[in-house]
């Protein structure tokens, strides 16, 4: 199997199998607990669902139109994320590099699949009940308008009931971008400088 094979390969099963975990966790967490609902599992680490209308860690963003807006960005964000990808395999980029881009991708379909689909699948999440998948009266939202589900929450460092560190509550999509950034600017920095000079 040739170098390109292989590395495409890799970023396949790399996307497949965050998102999968992503969306288990997700629909889990939707269909089981009640919004706000929260499991201590250690007192620096908690299961916590919320529902994020907006960008990453619970930020807002705009209304109804911020909402579309930030959906249909981050549809075309995946699409040239895509063609970056195939480009980097094309060019003979360093395996690890391409991985990281790939995360981002995944990080950012994984939280579009929830924007896309889950207002048309699934009922209100309250804090009284628990929403149910494909509902008799459908949906809580339109296409294109569900909120993103968020469970991941981390208060590391706590003052009483005040968070100090780290206060927002997040999911496995939001991890996977991160976790690319600071892989990006700790060692592929050089990489990406290099790759966007090639593009111009």
């Amino acid at each position: 199997m040739n170098q390109k094979k292989s590395i495409t390969i890799k970023v396949i099963l790399l996307i497949f199998t965050i998102l999968l975990i992503d969306q288990i966790l997700k629909i889990y967490i939707k269909t089981n607990f009640r919004l706000y609902e929260s499991v201590r599992v250690f007192d620096w680490f908690q299961i916590s669902f919320t529902e994020n209308p907006g960008m990453a860690f619970g930020l807002e963003f705009g209304g109804v139109v911020g909402k579309l807006f930030l959906t249909l960005f981050r549809i075309v964000a995946v699409v040239i994320l895509g063609i970056f990808i195939r480009n980097l395999i094309k060019s003979g980029a360093r395996s690890g590099f391409i991985l990281t881009i790939a995360l981002v991708l995944v990080g950012a379909a994984g939280n579009i699949i929830d924007s896309v689909f889950y207002g048309v699948f699934f009922s209100e999440s309250t804090t009284e009940t628990v929403a149910q998948f494909l509902p008799l009266g459908g949906g809580y939202a339109p296409f294109l308008q569900g909120k993103v589900v968020d469970m991941l929450f981390f208060p590391i460092i706590s003052s009483g009931s005040k968070v100090i560190f780290f206060s927002p509550v997040f999911n496995i999509a939001d991890s996977a971008i991160t976790v690319a950034i600071f892989l990006i600017i700790f060692f592929f920095l050089k990489d990406l400088n290099k790759s966007l000079e090639k593009k111009k």
